[in-house]
């Protein structure tokens, strides 16, 4: 149980996938506006990112909406760490006024080469108590599965 009376109790996931690309090419398209807003949204949805300056202490923000318009949450962050081609660290918030979502979240990327290409890792720390875990995981499990259709080559190289 969470002691201060301030912060929402929150909860964490991670997800793994081994995606056929090299770790650079995967490393780039987390970092880009126009592939983030390719590969993140989970089903039944789109994304539009505002922008997504890709160094340490630059930021990025970006929006999901619903096909059929119902839905629409906005999310924005800062870049905490940033090692090439290895692992991403950054800060992720929704921009709402709801006290029981206003948790900060770290999500660390980590990029792993293995024989079949780069397993990329996803930990989300402190996901707002509403969202469940499952759900959470479930999203990035589809982000990852986007991912690998925008970066993986249709042929061997």
């Amino acid at each position: 149980m969470n002691d201060q009376p301030n912060e929402p109790e929150t909860g964490s996931i991670e997800v793994s996938r081994v995606i056929k690309a090299p770790a650079e090419r995967i490393y780039k398209a987390f970092l880009d506006a126009d592939a983030l807003a390719k590969f993140s949204p989970p089903a039944g949805y789109t994304a539009r990112y505002d922008h997504a300056d890709g160094e340490v202490g630059g930021t990025y923000r970006g929006t999901f909406t619903s096909l059929d318009k119902s839905d629409e949450h906005s999310f924005s962050g800062e870049y905490v760490e940033l090692v090439p081609n290895e692992r991403i660290v950054q800060t992720d918030r929704f921009e709402t006024d709801a006290p029981e979502m206003q948790s900060q979240m770290t999500v660390t990327i980590t990029l792993e080469e293995v024989a079949d290409g780069t397993k990329v890792t996803v930990r989300q720390e402190g996901i707002p108590k509403p969202i469940p875990e499952e759900d959470a995981a479930v999203g990035w499990g589809m982000s990852l599965e986007n991912l690998a259709r925008l970066v993986e080559y249709p042929e061997a190289e």
